[in-house]
């Protein structure tokens, strides 16, 4: 059914008015657009996005919306290198009142039960996952308990953190910052030992993060069905 569903929704275009682009980190950013009233999505979705100010090879690129449905902008977070694609070129150059196509939203990287869960992100897979939590809070939901998000990231530069930790505070989940996959499988590992049934796994980064953790969790037992995947394929 959700492949249906993401069929129809890739039809769906909109047009997105920039407003700006927040420097993040050295290297990350993100673009901000004006929220169209009649779009919605489910906090974890994502979109395909096309610059309109000029043509590019492969000039449509797919981007988890780091904002929640409760905010009133559109936020696409991106690692921005010294020798950019096209593509984020393209978006650098971006100026208010310019504009960008979005297609969508697809995806089913959504939490959709209270579980024990475990998000799980890898630099800057932590953009789904900044939508989630901002819109749990957004609906009221003071004790998040269950949910366990573990964060790493090499270069210790961890996007959002006085935000994540701001919400931490106010739903009572529970945040580990990690700069190794060593700890990382450490955390899983626990994880997985205490909640070996009911447990939900949500991984979100590069595809050789994502497929790595995933295949990890399935060496440990972990039903298939309980492990949901959001892969970025790298591009500069």
């Amino acid at each position: 059914m959700s492949f249906f569903k993401d069929m129809f929704a890739i039809f769906n275009k909109k047009e997105l008015v920039f407003l700006e682009s927040l420097q993040e980190d050295r290297q990350v950013y993100s673009f901000l657009f004006e929220k169209p009233k009649d779009l919605t999505w489910n906090a974890g979705q994502y979109g395909l996005f096309t610059p309109t100010h000029k043509k590019i090879k492969n000039g449509t690129k797919p981007f988890s919306i780091a904002s929640a449905p409760s905010e009133n902008v559109i936020r696409l977070t991106t690692r921005v290198g010294e020798n950019p694609s096209e593509f984020k070129t393209a978006m650098s150059e971006l100026k208010k009142g310019m504009t960008v196509k979005m297609s969508g939203p697809v995806g089913a990287f959504t939490l959709t039960d209270n579980n024990p869960s475990l998000l799980i992100a890898g630099g800057i897979g932590i953009t789904p996952f900044r939508s989630i939590l901002k819109q749990l809070d957004a609906e009221g939901n003071k004790d998040a308990s269950h949910i366990h998000l573990v964060y790493t990231d090499t270069n210790k530069s961890y996007i959002f953190k006085d935000e994540l930790d701001d919400l931490a505070n106010k739903m009572s989940f529970r945040i580990t910052y990690l700069d190794s996959r060593d700890d990382l499988q450490q955390e899983i590992g626990r994880f997985a030992a205490s909640h070996k049934v009911n447990g939900r796994y949500y991984i979100a980064g590069p595809k050789s993060f994502v497929d790595l953790h995933a295949e990890k969790l399935k060496q440990l037992a972990v039903a298939k069905g309980n492990i949901k995947k959001d892969a970025f394929w790298g591009y500069s």
